[in-house]
């Protein structure tokens, strides 16, 4: 009985190597600029504070802190994130209350990306694309106030809207998933007007071609000797023999 428990609690506190474990009322494991590329594995089970700033971490995956039920602070600011899947966070929406995402090279995610976190997240100082799902997105989460004004467009589906903070845009009435279907709409009306224009010079083309072989057939008829003319070079010919 005291080898299991061993074993539990030795598989429960379990450190990466790379990484630092500290147990200050709740387990703290510090991975600050480690050169860490993707999230250590084997991290303890009992994990409060997770810090992983200043690495090269380009994408979260689905899951990535699924056994983390305890964790509250998760800090992945200062990497090189550009994706993160559908459900990255999935396991850890009730516990986590602090999420700071800031100073990656994100410019969009999918809509569901955090499903229902609760935590205030940070998503300041990225190169953001303002368009529909970004728009979607911000609607689900709970921004940091602090810093939520820091959120800007790096580039727009609207010119005008480059380099003002995302909240101000939206709460001037935007709605980028209006532009966008406008867009997509345009888009479609576009490509069936190419579409009729290339039927169009098609028909036009078959048309002319079809004017020039019955010209040239005509032509060659014309250049034929006509039947009367044989004839009477026949009769001609009969009558000298």
């Amino acid at each position: 009985m005291l080898l299991l428990l061993w074993m539990i609690s030795a598989t429960v506190h379990t450190c990466p190597k790379i990484c630092h474990c500290m147990d200050r009322h709740g387990m703290v494991v510090q991975c600050i600029s480690r050169n860490l590329e993707i999230i250590p594995s084997n991290l303890p089970k009992d994990t409060v504070v997770l810090l992983l700033s200043s690495n090269r971490i380009r994408h979260i995956p689905k899951e990535a802190f699924a056994d983390l039920h305890r964790l509250r602070e998760l800090d992945l600011s200062y990497n090189a994130l550009e994706s993160m899947e559908v459900g990255a966070f999935q396991g850890i929406s009730d516990s986590l209350r602090t999420l700071d995402l800031s100073n990656n090279h994100l410019r969009s995610l999918p809509r569901d990306t955090f499903g229902e976190l609760r935590a205030r997240v940070r998503l300041f100082r990225n190169p953001w694309h303002c368009e529909c799902s970004l728009q979607e997105v911000l609607r689900e989460l709970r921004l940091d106030p602090e810093t939520a004004n820091k959120v800007s467009c790096y580039t727009s589906v609207r010119e005008e809207y480059v380099g003002q903070p995302v909240i101000h845009v939206l709460d001037s009435g935007i709605n980028f998933c209006n532009f966008h279907h406008k867009t997509t709409d345009v888009a479609m009306f576009v490509a069936m007007f190419c579409w009729f224009s290339m039927v169009t010079a098609y028909i036009v083309y078959y048309i002319r071609h079809n004017q020039e072989d019955a010209r040239r057939h005509l032509e060659y008829l014309k250049s034929l000797p006509s039947t009367s003319h044989v004839s009477k070079d026949y009769d001609t010919a009969s009558s000298v023999f």
